[in-house]
């Protein structure tokens, strides 16, 4: 019996680490947010990025911070240097920079990797 309870605490414990969608914002509003930050350039840092959101999707400032911060618990979004928010999904998904060349023993420029 108590290996039981053991096996299942840590899933009782990591239980309200689960990310859940904000109260009140449906499906197409969360897609109209992720398009909404790609037309400003994937970040939001700025009073005007926050603006152009709230007037693209209806949501309001506390509902865009809410699926920002459900974004980023899924995994679909960082925080940025400046305390906002940067998409990093969909069309905002970051392009990995290509390995630079590098001389091996010989002097020929090869691409690590």
């Amino acid at each position: 019996m108590l290996k039981n309870c053991l096996a299942v605490l840590p899933l009782v414990a990591t239980a309200g680490c689960l990310a859940l969608p904000p109260k009140g914002v449906e499906d197409q509003q969360m897609l109209a947010f992720d398009d909404a930050v790609d037309s400003i350039g994937c970040a939001l840092d700025y009073e005007a990025d926050y603006l152009a959101v709230e007037l693209q999707t209806g949501l309001t400032r506390e509902q865009i911070q809410q699926v920002a911060n459900y974004r980023i618990a899924g995994g679909n979004g960082e925080r940025t240097e400046t305390g906002g928010f940067r998409l990093t999904s969909g069309a905002c998904t970051p392009v990995a920079e290509p390995a630079a060349p590098v001389a091996d023993a010989t002097g020929d420029m090869a691409t690590a990797g």
